[in-house]
């Protein structure tokens, strides 16, 4: 290192300078790297919205679904890593609801929350997958889906009032009239605004009265 300075001083400061620019130049390849994948991911997430609405329009046939789950199945093995990749798995699992495969739904909704899907999008996921066990009649496992749901939101959330309303109607199915009637209570106590209050209270004296005897 004939090149470096005589002076140790000068010397360390010249390589601890050098260090610098070589690690701040990996940093910024590095960001460039993640912010090209990102856009990437941002395009074809776009492309296969635009694809998803065709799907879901009233003319969009069974073709039309499969093209928009092919896209979104393709970002979710490219762009593992990417920020969109929830939202692109919450899609993936409307997709497959709609066309009643509920286990794949089921698999989507799942592959949300395990990349950390927050907000709304994790909201909307987790009672994705509660509604996959209501579709297949599996009540206990759509209950305990539900109450995760309402543990992990207040009142105040507008999520809450939509758990309730669901979690009483799958006891409901589910042959629990005491449960859904203490959930409908429930409702009632922890959303006194509710527009479906007029509802509630009929579905409570309903479940009040006796059963019909057969």
């Amino acid at each position: 290192m004939s090149w470096l300075p005589a002076s140790p001083v000068l010397r360390w400061t010249l390589l601890g300078l050098l260090i610098l620019v070589v690690v701040g130049g990996i940093a910024g390849a590095g960001w460039a790297w993640y912010s090209a994948q990102e856009a990437r991911a941002r395009t074809a997430y776009a492309d296969a919205t635009e694809l998803i609405q065709r799907a879901q329009a009233p003319d969009g046939g069974p073709g039309s679904r499969e093209l928009a789950v092919k896209a979104l199945e393709i970002i979710l093995a490219e762009h593992s890593g990417a920020s969109i990749f929830p939202q692109a798995a919450y899609q993936l699992g409307n997709l497959h609801y709609a066309a009643g495969q509920y286990a794949k739904a089921r698999g989507a909704f799942e592959l949300a929350l395990a990349k950390g899907a927050a907000g709304t999008v994790q909201g909307l996921s987790a009672l994705g997958i509660a509604y996959t066990w209501e579709a297949e009649k599996n009540y206990p496992k759509a209950q305990a889906a539900l109450e995760a749901v309402l543990n992990a939101r207040g009142s105040k959330d507008f999520l809450y009032e939509e758990a309730l309303m669901d979690l009483a109607r799958v006891q409901e199915f589910g042959g629990n009239r005491p449960g859904a009637l203490a959930t409908y209570q429930r409702l009632l106590k922890d959303v006194p605004e509710s527009r479906r209050a007029d509802d509630v209270r009929t579905r409570i004296a309903t479940l009040e009265s006796p059963p019909p005897t057969r």
